[in-house]
C-alpha cells in the first residue's frame, strides 16, 4: 500500500524539481501528463513562482516541453522519433565500435569495467535516473577512448535524447538486459574480436530499441496530487 508522503515545511524548487523527476522516472506521472501549476503549488503548499522555477529545471532537462499558452506536460518522445535516433546511433557506433578496438588501452578497459560495476549496482538497487544515466555513459566512455571530438558531440546528443526515451519507456528488466550487453560487447573487444563486438553493438541498439514500450496510459488528472505525493 502506498504511504503520504509530506514535504519539507521549507521546499526548494530545487526538492520539487527532484521530486516530480522521481514521478516521473517511476511512471507515476507517464509521458503527456499536463503538470499545473495550481496543482503543483497546493500540492508542495508553495508559490507559483516556486513551482515556475522547478518546471524550468526539468524542461532544461528535457524531462517536460512546455507548450505556449497550454502550459507544462511530461516529455513524450514518438515512437518515430525513437526509431529515427537508434538507426543513426547504430550507423555511428559500429563505425565506434571498430574504432574502440583498435585504440582501447588496458588502462581504459579497467576504467571502462569500474563503470560497467557502478552500473550493475543501479540496476540492483532499481535507480532509475542513475541507472539510465549510467547505461548512456558507456556510450560516451567508448567515444572518448576514441577520441574524436565530433563523434563524442554527436554520440552526447543522440545519448541525451535516448536517456529520456528509455528513461520513460524502458522496463527495469530490459535495463537489466542492457547492461548485461555492455559487458558482452566489452568482452568481445577485449578479446580483439572487431567483427563480433561491432555485432554486438547493433543487436544491442536494436534490442533497446525494440523493447520500448510507448503505450503508458494517462492517469486522471484529478490524481496528480496523489501520484506526486505517494
Amino acid at each position: 500500500m502506498a504511504t503520504t508522503r509530506t514535504p519539507p515545511s521549507d521546499v526548494s524548487a530545487e526538492y520539487i524539481a527532484q521530486d516530480i523527476a522521481a514521478a516521473i522516472v517511476a511512471h507515476r506521472l507517464p509521458p503527456g501528463t499536463r503538470l499545473r501549476e495550481e496543482a503543483l503549488a497546493r500540492a508542495y503548499d508553495v508559490s507559483r513562482t516556486k513551482i515556475r522555477a522547478a518546471l524550468l529545471m526539468l524542461s532544461k532537462d528535457k524531462l517536460i516541453r512546455t507548450v505556449p499558452e497550454k502550459g507544462a506536460f511530461v516529455s513524450k518522445p514518438s515512437a518515430a522519433e525513437a526509431r529515427e535516433i537508434f538507426a543513426v546511433r547504430r550507423i555511428l557506433e559500429t563505425a565506434l565500435a571498430r574504432e574502440f578496438v583498435a585504440r582501447a588501452t588496458p588502462a581504459d578497459y579497467k576504467r571502462i569495467e569500474r563503470h560497467l560495476q557502478q552500473e550493475r549496482r543501479a540496476v540492483k538497487a532499481d535507480d532509475v535516473q542513475l541507472r539510465n544515466g549510467l547505461l548512456a555513459d558507456f556510450h560516451i566512455l567508448l567515444a572518448d577512448t576514441v577520441g574524436n571530438s565530433v563523434l563524442t558531440e554527436m554520440l552526447r546528443e543522440l545519448s541525451a535524447r535516448s536517456a529520456i526515451i528509455t528513461v520513460l519507456y524502458q522496463s527495469s528488466l530490459d535495463a537489466a538486459c542492457s547492461s548485461d550487453e555492455h559487458h558482452a560487447f566489452l568482452k568481445a573487444a577485449k578479446a580483439g574480436d572487431v567483427e563480433l563486438a561491432c555485432r554486438l553493438m547493433v543487436e544491442h541498439l536494436e534490442h533497446v530499441e525494440h523493447a520500448l514500450n510507448f503505450t503508458d496510459e494517462l492517469p486522471a488528472e484529478s490524481n496528480l496530487i496523489t501520484a506526486l505525493l505517494t
